[in-house]
């Protein structure tokens, strides 16, 4: 009995050490496996910098001024529509002026907010930046051309312009809702600080040949963000603070959540303030243009808004990392993301709608068509 005490204690002084030496990584995991709960959610979309590793991305440029415009005019069920949909942040531009605002569920104008799938838009627009610039010479290249440590993998044999539509043929799980999921099992490796690029090198299996079908996909945005870094030989964050964050003029510094090699997550990890991500809206309604600075290439605002993808007829459409809504008018598009993360444009009524919330009921068949509804009110209210 004694010398099973013995060991008992040297197995709880050893677990003990291992949960010391591990306790950011042991964190981090509890932080995922309670990102989503009722009484936590809110807080957590708010202050992902409180249980992720981050990084900053500096602000540089003056910033983009949103000046006061008349009040937006009454919109029904607008309030009920807030409610439902747990919405914490809401911004609404009208040619440039601010003519709604409203920060709900006990957040504030200067959280910096989860973006989920946003961020995705971002770094398309990045995209189109670098390979106007020539570090990408077509987008029929083989990824493997930019990231040569996909050889072997199952990105092997698809091309830049697969990844850019969701059409790479991987197969990846992206069901939130299943603990098994590959969505869910590459959070995981974002809470314990392991590789993102090692996760894309272990995908192996197809669903479909590349090109031919369009299924989403998260981590094709990754290698996306693979393929840039290795045409450029640099960093996304200073990629991003150089050619499109600082330029923009942003009110607060954005940050990433990062992997265990600070890698930015970057097909969900951007934050940043409501008012902020109405500014991305603003400048894409601007065909890329702040003033007389061509951020984006108008060409690239341009098709990356408009359907590329093979998505099905009658079905929202997908363009290079930005969706356009079924029955669009032109110049009518938008940034999604999970929980309810959305910026809205439609270039004709001159309206951009930025909307950060915490949506739990965001899979529930009503949620999707009762966000564009309320957007084409807000913009119909102004042709």
């Amino acid at each position: 009995m004694r010398r099973f005490a013995k060991i008992l204690g040297v197995l709880a002084l050893l677990i003990a050490a291992i949960a010391l030496w591990k306790r950011d990584e042991i964190t981090r995991f509890q932080a995922v496996l309670g990102m989503f709960k009722p009484d936590r959610i809110v807080q957590n979309f708010s202050h992902m910098d409180s249980a992720f590793l981050t990084r900053d991305i500096p602000i540089m440029a003056p910033v983009m001024p949103l000046p006061q415009g008349a009040a937006m005019p009454p919109i029904d069920g607008l309030v009920a529509w807030k409610d439902a949909r747990s919405v914490t942040g809401f911004v609404v531009l009208h040619n440039g002026a601010l003519v709604a605002e409203d920060y709900r569920l006990g957040t504030t104008a200067q959280d910096r907010r989860i973006s989920w799938s946003v961020a995705k838009s971002y770094l398309s627009a990045l995209f189109g930046i670098v390979m106007a610039e020539g570090a990408i010479a077509s987008l029929d290249d083989p990824v493997t051309k930019y990231a040569p440590e996909l050889t072997g993998t199952a990105y092997d044999g698809a091309s830049v312009r697969d990844v850019l539509t969701m059409q790479s043929g991987v197969k990846f799980n992206e069901d939130y809702l299943d603990f098994w999921s590959d969505i869910n099992k590459m959070g995981r490796v974002l809470a314990l600080g392991q590789s993102m690029d090692g996760f894309a090198e272990g995908l192996r299996e197809h669903d479909h040949a590349p090109g031919q079908e369009w299924q989403y996909v998260s981590i094709d945005t990754h290698v996306i963000g693979m393929v840039i870094r290795g045409a450029t030989g640099r960093g996304i964050v200073d990629l991003m603070q150089e050619k499109l964050i600082g330029p923009m003029g942003l009110e607060a510094a954005p940050f990433y959540v990062t992997d265990g090699f600070y890698e930015p997550f970057v097909l969900g990890g951007l934050n940043l303030t409501t008012r902020d991500y109405a500014r991305m809206g603003q400048l894409f309604l601007d065909h890329g243009r702040r003033g007389n600075t061509q951020i984006v290439p108008e060409g690239w605002v341009d098709t990356s808004t408009s359907r590329q993808a093979n998505t099905a007829a009658g079905a929202i459409g997908y363009g290079y990392q930005w969706w356009v809504p079924d029955g669009a008018v032109a110049g009518e598009f938008l940034a999604r993301g999970i929980y309810g993360q959305y910026i809205y444009v439609n270039r004709a009524a001159g309206v951009v709608v930025a909307v950060n919330a915490a949506d739990r009921s965001f899979r529930e068949p009503q949620s999707y068509p009762s966000n564009i509804a309320m957007f084409r009110a807000i913009a119909t209210a102004y042709q």
